[in-house]
């Protein structure tokens, strides 16, 4: 029975698929995998701060310690704080947001929630973020990490009740690699 088709046999099928074959094994040899998440350079800004560190205050007292890990492939730092008498505790999570900005949750066993966003500025990392007294004063924290000649870290938090006009310390660090 002919109707203008020719007819497939298992055979013919199977040498089409052969032929077939091939073309697309070149297709896929000639696709470069896209390369691991996390992996650009933008995403390595803060690696500077990645060690385990003993913390000092300017006087030279010791502050505590921190150790800072690159965690979840590469996309994230964390952050284990311990002040030296144990008493303050935290965490942090760091990472380069699809907004192109760095992003810190910063949460500790006194309770305080910190959620910075920031980015490089001048070869120092700086977040920052408003927050709403209960007496409704608006208090502009700020954080920033610089990487020292000596290798050492700096960091500094300061707020601002008057929209960054003046500014108070609340807390100076200098990091040492253990």
């Amino acid at each position: 029975m002919t109707d203008g088709w020719p007819r497939l046999t298992a055979a013919s099928g199977l040498a089409a698929l052969l032929l077939l074959a091939p073309s697309s094994a070149r297709v896929q040899e000639t696709q470069t995998p896209p390369p691991p998440p996390c992996s650009g350079p933008e995403h390595r800004q803060f690696d500077f701060w990645v060690g385990e560190w003993d913390v000092t205050q300017p006087d030279g007292t010791l502050a505590g310690t921190n150790r800072i890990e690159v965690i979840l492939g590469g996309c994230v730092l964390q952050e284990s704080w311990r002040s030296t008498n144990g008493k303050s505790q935290g965490h942090s999570f760091n990472l380069y947001g699809r907004d192109g900005k760095w992003h810190q949750t910063w949460v500790d066993n006194g309770g305080l929630l910190l959620e910075l966003v920031g980015g490089l500025e001048d070869g120092r990392m700086v977040m920052g973020q408003d927050m709403t007294r209960p007496d409704g004063q608006t208090v502009r924290h700020e954080i920033s990490w610089e990487k020292l000649p000596t290798g050492q870290v700096r960091q500094q938090w300061r707020s601002s009740t008057d929209g960054g006009k003046t500014w108070s310390d609340v807390f100076v660090g200098i990091y040492t690699k253990k």
